[in-house]
C-alpha cells in the first residue's frame, strides 16, 4: 500500500455558524494538508465542493473520515470519497452520552468508554461498549438508545490496522518533536 493510499482525514464543526474548515487530512508519513471554505450551512452542497476542491489539490486514498454526524456531510464523503469509511467523531459521541447521566456518574462512564475505545481489536471494542450499553441501560434507557444508535459508527476505526488507530494527538506530537528537531 502506498504511503498516500493510508490517508486518514477528520473533519467537522462544532458550531452553527463557525467557519466549516476544520478539515485536516494526515498521512502516516509527515504531511501538511488544511483546507478552509466558509459556508452558511453544513449542507451536502457545500461539502461536496469543499471535498472536491480537496481532491482536486490532490487528497487521495482516503481511507477513513472521522466527523460530527452532520448528514450533509456524510453525504458528501460518501459521494466524493467514494470507498472510504465515515467514523463518528470518539470526543463528541462521548460528549453526547456523557449527558445522558447524572454529573455523578459521568466519570465513570467516560472512563469505561476510554476501555472500549483502547480495545486492542474490534472483537473487544464492541464487547467492551455493549457491556456498558447494556450495564447502564437499565438505569439510564436514553443512554443505552444512544450508545446503540452510535456503536458501529463510533468504533469503525476498530476495521483498522492497530498502526491506524493511533489518537490523532499522538500523530501530531510526533509530527512536532520530528520537525522541532
Amino acid at each position: 500500500m502506498a504511503q498516500d493510499e493510508r490517508a486518514i482525514s477528520e473533519g467537522g464543526r462544532d458550531q452553527p455558524g463557525d467557519a466549516t474548515g476544520d478539515f485536516r487530512h494526515r498521512f502516516v508519513r509527515p504531511h501538511d494538508g488544511v483546507g478552509l471554505s466558509i459556508g452558511d450551512s453544513e449542507a451536502s452542497v457545500f461539502w461536496t465542493e469543499f471535498l472536491r476542491s480537496l481532491v482536486k489539490r490532490g487528497l487521495k486514498g482516503v481511507k477513513l473520515v472521522v466527523s460530527d454526524a452532520h448528514e450533509g456531510l456524510k453525504a458528501a464523503i460518501q459521494k466524493v470519497l467514494n470507498g472510504s469509511t465515515w467514523q463518528r467523531c470518539r470526543v463528541h459521541t462521548t460528549r453526547n452520552l456523557l449527558a445522558r447521566v447524572p454529573k455523578a456518574q459521568q466519570s465513570r462512564l467516560a472512563a469505561l468508554l476510554r476501555e472500549a475505545f483502547a480495545a486492542p481489536n474490534a472483537e473487544k471494542a464492541h464487547a467492551a461498549w455493549r457491556a456498558v450499553a447494556d450495564a447502564a441501560g437499565v438505569s439510564h434507557p436514553k443512554l443505552l438508545g444512544a450508545m446503540d444508535e452510535a456503536e458501529n459508527d463510533v468504533l469503525a476505526y476498530m476495521n483498522f490496522p492497530a498502526a491506524h488507530r493511533a489518537p490523532p494527538h499522538s500523530f501530531l506530537r510526533a509530527v512536532l518533536q520530528a520537525r522541532a528537531s
